[in-house]
């Protein structure tokens, strides 16, 4: 795996695909900088070369122009995290970015516009590719978010820098923290999943199988798994026709000595909401108008035991449902069991967005190895694919 630190950029102009899709407040503030602080080591090893960086990227998902999607709002911010004045183009290809380019001197940086204004771009255009090819030296890809994406900035574009092309620092310690879980991996390995749905996990949890000592299962996606070990689960979130996929993945957990555990005990309320009545139910034996909510205080310490004893840990998706203060104890127990594991010596790899979200929410960021900065990639990496952006570099 080619990167940033395998080249001398002096002298040249490095066209490099972040992921600034950050999101915007009311007043077109940037309120998390999490992706722009990601790719700063990518960038800064660039200009200490002596070259210049042009930075793309996408931001939501405008449909044509959009001014309230323009990357100029976020300049000041990006500016301010990497200490160099960031230079914008109102356009990504065409006369007035190829001028902006041409002119950019060493130790300079060029943000491009919106890449999306053009619908070329998630069409993986060929000739679109080509306009962005023009306007650097050697093509960088730092954009984990977007690897799962053939899009023309992401994957297409890769193919005319044939020998001028690599990985930038964020999106090869995304691969290598990936393939620390998935295949050079410290026994015992468990991986959390959670989330509401089993639909939205079956891939993962197949691929991982051989993979993995343990996999605990929470949240929501539980319950689909206790309905059909034969448990009444009152009013708790099911998946009626994913009944047969849970009760196969059992089987193949079975077959392959993989052990799944499941909640004991849950928190359940009597509606969805913040001020319901609470109680503690068996979580196979959830009454009629009970929902349950969270992993309930026995349960919590059986997931703790089992991280306790994990030499390698995967997150993805929350215990329960942590946005409400009264859902949220299990999420927080299980960063906590996850944060001691690490300091004992683990390694631990969160990712997805909810369980980025909870462990920002409440301070466990620094406390596991690695956060990934990209769900969906992260995704189907952990589903077994091979992502068209990642291809791409290594061809």
């Amino acid at each position: 795996m080619k990167t940033v630190n395998d080249i001398n950029f002096k002298d040249k102009k490095a066209l490099i695909r972040v992921d600034f899709n950050v999101p915007l407040n009311d007043k077109f503030q940037v309120t998390d900088t999490t992706r722009i602080q990601a790719a700063k080591p990518t960038i800064l090893k660039v200009l200490e070369d002596g070259g210049s960086a042009i930075l793309m990227s996408h931001l939501g998902r405008p449909k044509g122009i959009e001014e309230k999607f323009s990357l100029k709002h976020i300049v000041k911010e990006v500016t301010n995290i990497l200490g160099v004045h960031v230079k914008f183009v109102e356009n990504c290809v065409g006369e007035l970015a190829e001028k902006a380019a041409a002119e950019l001197q060493n130790g300079e940086i060029l943000l491009l516009e919106n890449l999306r204004f053009h619908p070329e771009e998630k069409a993986g255009d060929k000739d679109f590719a080509e306009k962005l090819s023009k306007l650097g030296d050697i093509y960088v890809n730092d954009a984990f978010g977007t690897a799962h994406r053939a899009h023309a900035s992401t994957t297409i574009i890769a193919q005319f820098f044939p020998e001028n092309k690599c990985f930038g620092l964020l999106l090869a310690k995304e691969v290598e923290s990936l393939n620390a879980v998935l295949n050079n991996s410290a026994k015992p390995v468990t991986a959390v999943i959670g989330g509401a749905k089993v639909s939205s996990k079956i891939d993962v949890i197949k691929n991982i199988m051989d993979k993995v000592d343990n996999i605990i299962i929470g949240g929501g996606m539980a319950y689909t798994f206790i309905k059909v070990k034969g448990g009444k689960i009152g009013e708790s979130l099911v998946e009626d026709d994913k009944l047969d996929v849970a009760q196969e993945i059992l089987n193949l957990a079975k077959e392959k000595n993989t052990k799944i555990h499941l909640p004991i005990d849950v928190i359940a309320a009597d509606a969805f909401s913040e001020d319901a009545n609470i109680q503690i139910f068996p979580a196979n034996d959830i009454p009629d108008g009970w929902m349950g909510l969270d992993a309930g205080p026995k349960t919590n310490v059986g997931f703790s035991f089992i991280i306790a004893a994990s030499k390698t840990i995967l997150w993805n998706g929350p215990i329960g449902v942590f946005e409400m203060a009264k859902f949220a104890k299990g999420t927080i127990e299980m960063g906590n069991a996850i944060a001691d594991a690490t300091a004992e010596g683990a390694f631990s790899l969160v990712g997805g967005g909810d369980s980025v979200a909870a462990v920002k929410q409440f301070g466990f960021a620094d406390k596991v190895s690695y956060v990934s900065t990209g769900g969906g990639a992260m995704l189907e990496m952990l589903e077994g694919k091979t992502l068209p952006g990642i291809e791409a570099l290594l061809n």
